[in-house]
């Protein structure tokens, strides 16, 4: 599943293409056709992103508060093709086509989304007030997923997980996150130190960022470098340079600790028992 960097990429991707100008919509596939004839010839007023939910905004004819919003959330097999020029003939299960008719003419489709709907402005605050603090966006409060950690009595490995509590952190930046701070990924939220919380946030924040700068998740410091440390780099589809992740059984980077894994909050959790000790 993408994690919230890809979707923010997304967004801006989708802003820049699309963003001010009036936008046919389609559902070839036939299960958005209704929203989809809603908001065609509509001018798309920008793309957003709270976590792993991405949201595409049309507003009104009237009220600049009465408007619509396409709610997308990818799941597991959801994914855009984008492209310029006029849009190819329809092939696949394709929910949702964006496309431009003036130049410069781009397009855009979307397949597998687990949700795309169509909202209003009051649906698009609800789904926000669902999710915790997104690292991503400049109106989160770190605050709001403190008073739920500092409280839980659930491991941190699964709260960081947890979309209510903090949105877009998914697998990847959950054991490189712990890893980089040395915290056991056993740990129940309430012990960890404010202190703590703040440093992983603030990690979080400048990892994220990173990630949607460079499309790629890297989570090693410059000392950590395969070039630095004479290493050979990472081979592995899902790119850039990390501690933990997918790394079960490999030595670790910094003691040569087994790296080890085991299921946790549905996923495969890794970490260093060594590097990260209770």
């Amino acid at each position: 599943m993408p994690e919230g960097h890809t979707i923010h990429r997304l967004a801006a991707d989708l802003g820049e293409r699309f963003g001010g100008r009036p936008v046919r919509a389609s559902s070839p596939q036939g299960r958005f056709a209704a929203g989809a004839a809603r908001v065609d010839g509509r001018t798309l007023s920008g793309a957003d992103a709270h976590g792993k939910h991405l949201f595409l905004g049309f507003p009104g004819s009237g009220d600049p508060a009465d408007g619509d919003w396409i709610h997308i959330h990818l799941g597991l097999y959801g994914g855009f093709t984008q492209g310029a020029g006029p849009p190819p003939a329809p092939v696949g299960q394709i929910r949702l086509r964006l496309a431009t008719e003036e130049a410069p003419r781009v397009y855009a489709d979307l397949r597998g989304p687990s949700t795309c709907e169509l909202i209003t402005d009051e649906g698009r605050r609800a789904v926000g007030e669902r999710l915790g603090p997104d690292p991503l966006r400049a109106d989160a409060d770190p605050g709001r997923a403190w008073a739920r950690i500092s409280r839980s009595r659930t491991t941190i490995a699964a709260l960081l997980m947890d979309q209510k509590v903090v949105a877009g952190v998914g697998n990847v930046y959950r054991a490189e996150v712990l890893f980089r701070h040395n915290i056991d990924p056993y740990r129940p939220g309430k012990d960890l130190a404010r202190a703590e919380w703040d440093a992983v946030w603030a990690d979080l924040v400048e990892l994220m960022r990173e990630g949607v700068r460079n499309n790629r998740i890297d989570t090693v410091r410059p000392e950590h470098t395969p070039e630095a440390m004479n290493r050979p780099p990472r081979v592995d589809d899902h790119g850039g340079e990390v501690y933990v992740y997918r790394r079960a059984g490999m030595p670790c980077h910094l003691c040569g600790e087994r790296v080890r894994t085991a299921p946790l909050a549905a996923r495969n959790l890794f970490w260093c028992p060594a590097c990260q000790k209770g």
